[in-house]
């Protein structure tokens, strides 16, 4: 079991004593914690690793406000959460409206907020530059329009505009091919340093879960609890360069191990 201790920094997600069941009798997440700490001038990233179907994109989900567990809290910035809170979430799959052009699916949030159409297409050209699809803002949010990675930036500059402290991510690079999903691996470390977010990211990839995490969480089924917590001993500022080093194959061993000894939990 992973204990979560506050360290003192300000709280930006905690879910207390959480248990989802969906019939009365059998918890599929019993007595679960989970605390996200900001890190100053840095913000967080952590990863979130298991076996499939242990519970990873509920817990995602609960922060999002898209599912309510049967008991337990789940506060922001250490305020219960309420339907107001928006907090973002990019999907593997690709969520974009299609039929919207790439400006106002990113603007979208501010729309629901009552900024202008002008304000609110300014706003979003910003962070569609920042995302690397300047010059395809005019076209519609659809496949084969756009490809699976300029799809899954749209979402991310959505999410960002939307809620630019908070970004969650269920396996977002899953569908992409293998030079794609390197070149949004970059990206989505180049916007971290930038806006310095707390970041929850589900992968079943651990090289990838190194290369970009803070933290890396491990979770077992049934029922779903963290049980194993990994803090990833690299740079802030990474590249690829970094994936050749000792440090790193060495952590994706650890991580590794831990994972095969978490499944062994059944």
């Amino acid at each position: 079991m992973v204990e979560f201790i506050n360290t003192g920094n300000d709280n930006i997600i905690e879910l207390k004593n959480v248990s989802q069941t969906y019939d009365g009798k059998k918890f599929i997440i019993e007595g679960l914690d989970f605390l996200i700490e900001d890190k100053p001038a840095q913000g967080q990233f952590a990863v979130i690793l298991g076996m499939s179907g242990c519970g990873k994109s509920t817990i995602l989900r609960y922060v999002a406000g898209l599912q309510e567990p049967t008991s337990g809290e789940i506060l922001i910035h250490n305020k219960l959460r309420t339907p107001d809170v928006r907090v973002s979430m990019v999907f593997q799959q690709y969520s974009s409206l299609p039929w919207m052009t790439v400006l106002d699916n990113v603007g979208l949030a501010l729309k629901f907020k009552g900024v202008s159409k002008k304000e609110r297409d300014e706003k979003a050209m910003e962070f569609i530059k920042l995302v690397g699809l300047e010059g395809h803002e005019k076209k519609y949010a659809q496949y084969p329009t756009l490809s699976g990675g300029q799809l899954q930036r749209v979402a991310i500059a959505r999410s960002l505009l939307a809620n630019p402290e908070i970004l969650l991510m269920d396996e977002p690079f899953g569908a992409l091919d293998i030079n794609t999903r390197l070149q949004m691996q970059d990206l989505l470390l180049e916007l971290w340093h930038k806006f310095h977010p707390t970041i929850i990211f589900v992968t079943h990839d651990i090289s990838e879960a190194v290369y970009l995490g803070d933290d890396i969480y491990i979770m077992k089924a049934a029922p779903s609890r963290f049980v194993k917590h990994i803090h990833v001993d690299l740079p802030f500022k990474r590249d690829r360069s970094t994936k050749r080093t000792p440090k790193f194959e060495s952590l994706v061993h650890e991580v590794e191990d831990a994972m095969i000894e978490v499944a062994k939990m059944g």
